[in-house]
């Protein structure tokens, strides 16, 4: 037995035959990194996850309450004979799921939860008028302080009767009504205060008797400040200070004036001092709240910005949206709503504005003075401006298609007020090592890790925060050694890749430091660039170490020469594969003439570099100081007619460029964007292109409905196939019945779906086969009806490489069924739900959908890491689906680290140095062997060894 209680050192598992798994026999060493490969569709995701992470999912949730095991007769157990030896189960997917607004990088980490208990325990407030710091004053502070004025000093314990306890104003719920004057000094004289300090300036304070004739007017009292003492500093009167100072706070709602009237007989009265016990400035008298953990929690109204409710923007006029075009003139009609025929008249005030002020009409918008363009926007005279012209529509907003219209010009904008940072004015008057917590988390991580490291602490300091400290280090430190010190903490979870949130999820396993654990990851080096491999690398030798087993799912050639163990199945894809085709070392893998991954990894096969490069058409498409985040303000050409790799480090700034200004800009030009759109001066030579299209790896849809055939127009086909069947015209079938996604023929219970979702509260909730349909999705009387034998649902199961003999005798079908298994998707089943899909997948479904049907001549692709998920010989692919594209007229403009797509390239731009702050430069750019030759690019340098094979 091994020190975990697995028998023999090994996870036992006999008899798998989940999905395409052909009754296998497997055992995983314990407390070793594993490594899964094959070819895609091959069944490694069966093997990794759908076997072993469930079972150990389901065991772990065995062992909890009754209530969640009520439901574990329903939750389906994986189709296995025989598992032994499994730990407690952590799987790390690569899928990106989170949208929620709310959710960041620090919260994620919760990195973020210990920097707001860091700046309520050791914050700093500094007042926001005059940037003095704000701070309790003590009892204990303010005796210290009076007893160290000169011995024989006279003073006044006093507080202000204007807002005190003693005040019955105060305590009025109606701020108009005023208690009679008499009713006030009767109050006072009750409660044993009978002298008054009345204060003017330049004269010292003097004494008063409080009745009823010293005062005309309640405003005269509310002057005055109370007389709680009279007393000589000396070495003994400390105790009575201290009962003074305490009746003084509690009576005078926390604060104490104290008027030090200098030695007897001499000496001239000193200046009044004021101590509050509020967090309030002593010379601004602002109040401030006192710091607390949820006073910086942008999640909590308590912490979040009133104005933007804690999410860093608000919808409001977009200007870029209203002035689309600004190098537009006057005369031009530059106000986009101006345009519009019914609202025409406001364009005729604007130019009688422009001509009763001498504004020439033939100056462009954005060539105008800021005054000119600020009485545009905000209006003057009569002219109402383009504020005036939206407050006369919000008047009308009960009509819908006034609405609708306003729309079009609301977008997404920074909080004017908290700008960005989503706390509260209180939470960003506090500062830790001159910073105030929005300010730190916008930082990459690199920077915050530094910053930590120069901070200076008091004794005092290092003692609340030592261990928070201890915290918030270690988890910056595990972020870094996984490649992701570009990111800064604010950063949304939405805007992160697959392999950028792995990663972050590995480095919060590591942080919590389990044992005896096995962990189930699945390409966690996806978006990692080749430099960074290594470290990942580390991390993960760094877990097993701890005692934990590793089993990744894995194509990268690094990652599998770094395990300990391989297993490597196929041979082919979905019903051709299922099989280990081996399993043990490295060099047993290499040696072994079945495996065709050994085949590349040894160079037998490969994938080659291109004798020829293809020349461009000529045409370029620029793009001109690009300044969006790190970007240096670059202006870059791309050549069109090729394929053109976008390169460089994790956070160099890649998708920045690509996504953020290039693709959104060109929408925009086209009037197809309404989103903001990344920084930038101008883009030339977009009218040579015929359309814009962004293969992503963003999800084909987010309900189980949603799948493969229906994404590619093919089910239309399906459907009408099992429609013309007689059984079909005897029921009076029609089509729309073999549909899931419309009531007709689809079962009621589960809508289509064939699954129902179990709320778990404390749980994750559990998609359950639908008891009524069986997970089949139908009725009962759509699936009578067949087509070659097999019923709906029965097709729906087919792979695209059984579907293409199935329906050999329906061409149209056939030819977009095809075009997925041309780019390594033949393994796919025709309903396979689009929540189980890849990030890789279903990028290669989109690149499908368009290969599948005709194109405009001169389209511009734009994939984003095409290769996530892909073995070595599919991503040959994916080439060959690039070179038909781009021998049909397009360009093909791909973010890649993957080394063999980007030797094939025609034209590379590579961007760095370093990611984050170091990045956002061109390094390199040219064909693959001028990268190669460039002695300062990262991706050059690992590049030479490719273009060799």
């Amino acid at each position: 037995m091994s020190r975990n209680g697995q028998k023999d050192g090994f996870i036992r598992l006999r008899g798998v035959q989940q999905n395409n798994l052909k009754d296998i026999d497997v055992d995983i060493p314990i407390n070793l990194l594993t490594i899964v490969t094959g070819v895609s569709g091959s069944g490694k995701s069966s093997l990794a996850f759908d076997t072993l992470y469930a079972e150990g999912q389901r065991r772990y949730v065995e062992s909890l309450s009754t209530y969640a095991r009520q439901f574990l007769e329903r939750i389906n157990k994986p189709r296995v004979r025989e598992i032994s030896g499994i730990s407690p189960a952590v799987s790390i997917r690569q899928k990106n799921i989170s949208r929620n607004p709310r959710s960041t990088v620090g919260t994620v980490t919760e990195i973020y939860d210990y920097l707001r208990l860091l700046y309520s325990r050791m914050g700093t407030i500094l007042c926001r008028e005059c940037g003095r710091e704000v701070h309790r004053n003590t009892i204990d502070e303010v005796v210290d302080r009076l007893m160290s004025l000169p011995q024989g000093t006279r003073v006044y314990i006093t507080f202000p009767f204007k807002g005190s306890r003693l005040d019955l104003n105060s305590d009025s719920e109606d701020p108009k009504t005023e208690i009679p004057l008499n009713l006030l000094l009767n109050n006072l004289l009750k409660q044993g205060f009978h002298r008054f300090v009345f204060t003017e300036k330049s004269k010292p304070p003097s004494v008063g008797e409080l009745p009823e004739h010293q005062f005309d007017s309640v405003e005269k009292l509310n002057q005055s400040q109370i007389l709680l003492d009279r007393l000589v500093i000396n070495s003994k009167i400390r105790d009575r200070l201290v009962d003074s100072l305490e009746l003084c706070y509690r009576e005078g709602n926390g604060v104490a004036l104290i008027h030090p009237l200098g030695q007897k007989d001499q000496g001239k009265p000193s200046e009044s001092l004021r101590f509050t016990e509020r967090f309030e400035c002593q010379y601004c008298n602002i109040s401030y709240r006192a710091p607390d953990p949820r006073l910086f929690s942008f999640n909590n109204p308590y912490g979040a910005c009133p104005t933007c409710h804690g999410f860093g923007n608000t919808m409001t006029l977009d200007p870029a949206l209203i002035i689309p075009d600004p190098g537009k003139t006057l005369a031009q009609d530059p106000i986009a709503p101006f345009t519009k025929p019914r609202y025409r008249r406001f364009q005729k005030k604007l130019e009688a504005y422009a001509q009763q002020e001498d504004i020439p009409l033939d100056v462009p918008f954005e060539e105008l003075s800021e005054k000119i363009r600020r009485h545009i926007w905000d209006g003057v005279g009569t002219f109402p401006g383009i504020k005036g012209f939206f407050l006369y529509l919000e008047q009308k907003k009960y009509k819908m298609h006034i609405r609708i219209f306003v729309s079009r010009y609301r977008g997404y904008t920074l909080c004017p007020d908290c700008r960005g940072e989503r706390l509260c004015p209180e939470a960003r008057d506090v500062y830790v090592g001159g910073k105030r917590l929005g300010q730190l988390t916008s930082l990459p991580i690199g920077q915050i890790q530094a910053f930590f490291s120069q901070l200076s602490l008091s004794p005092g300091q290092i003692g609340v925060a030592e261990k928070i400290f201890r915290e918030i280090h270690q988890r910056l430190k595990f972020l870094m050694q996984v490649g992701l010190e570009y990111l800064t903490l604010d950063r949304l979870t939405s805007s992160l890749s697959g392999g950028e949130m792995q990663r972050i999820h590995l480095a919060a396993s590591l942080s919590s430091s389990l044992t005896g654990m096995l962990y189930v990851l699945d390409e966690p080096s996806i978006g990692l660039h080749a430099r960074d491999e290594t470290r990942l690398i580390g991390i993960l030798k760094e877990l097993r170490n701890l005692g934990n087993t590793i089993v990744v799912v894995e194509h990268e050639k690094e990652m599998i020469e770094a395990a300990d163990h391989i297993i490597d199945m196929g041979p082919g894809a979905g019903e051709q594969g299922g099989e280990v085709i081996h399993t043990g070392t490295l060099s047993s893998l290499e040696a072994n003439p079945n495996s065709l991954t050994g085949r590349y990894l040894t160079g037998k096969q490969r994938i080659p570099t291109p004798i020829f490069r293809r020349s461009s058409n000529g045409n370029l498409l620029t793009i001109r100081g690009a300044h969006q985040h790190n970007l240096q303000e670059l202006t870059v050409e791309i050549p069109l007619g090729v394929l053109v790799c976008v390169t460089g480090v994790s956070g160099s700034g890649k998708s920045t460029l690509v996504q953020d200004c290039l693709y959104a800009g060109l929408k925009k030009l086209r009037g197809e964007w309404k989103d903001k759109v990344g920084e930038f001066e101008s883009i030339d030579g977009a009218d040579q292109l015929s359309d814009i299209l962004l293969v992503d790896q963003s999800p084909i849809g987010r309900t189980p409905r949603s799948n493969p055939v229906t994404y590619i127009k093919a089910f239309d086909d399906v459907r009408k196939a099992f429609a013309s069947q007689r059984q079909a015209h005897s029921r009076n079938l029609s089509a729309g019945h073999f549909s899931f996604n419309i009531p007709g023929g689809r079962c009621q219970t589960c809508s289509g779906s064939g699954t129902v979702t179990v709320e778990m509260q404390f749980l994750a909730d559990v998609e359950l086969q639908c008891e009524d349909c069986k997970g089949t999705r139908y009725s009962s009387k759509v699936l009578e009806i067949t087509y070659k034998g097999k019923n709906i649902s029965e097709v729906l199961a087919l792979t695209v490489v059984e579907s293409l003999d199935f329906f050999k005798s329906v061409p149209k079908l056939v030819r977009k069924l095809k075009v997925l298994d041309e780019v390594g998707l033949g393994y796919l089943r025709l309903g396979q739900s689009a929540t189980t899909l890849s990030g890789g997948e279903a990028q290669r479904i989109k690149l499908a959908s368009y290969l599948s049907k005709p194109t405009s001549k001169r389209p511009l692709f734009i994939f984003d890491e095409p290769t996530t998920g892909l073995h070595f010989d599919d991503i040959s692919k994916l080439l060959r689906a690039f070179d038909r594209l781009i021998s049909r007229g397009a360009t093909a403009l791909v973010i890649e680290h993957n080394l063999d797509v980007i030797k094939c390239a025609d034209w590379i731009i590579d961007l760095g140095p370093e990611g984050g702050t170091g990045g956002g430069n061109i390094v390199a750019k040219g064909p693959p062997e001028a990268i190669a030759a460039a002695t300062d690019s990262h991706t050059g340098q690992f590049l030479k060894k490719y273009l060799n094979g």
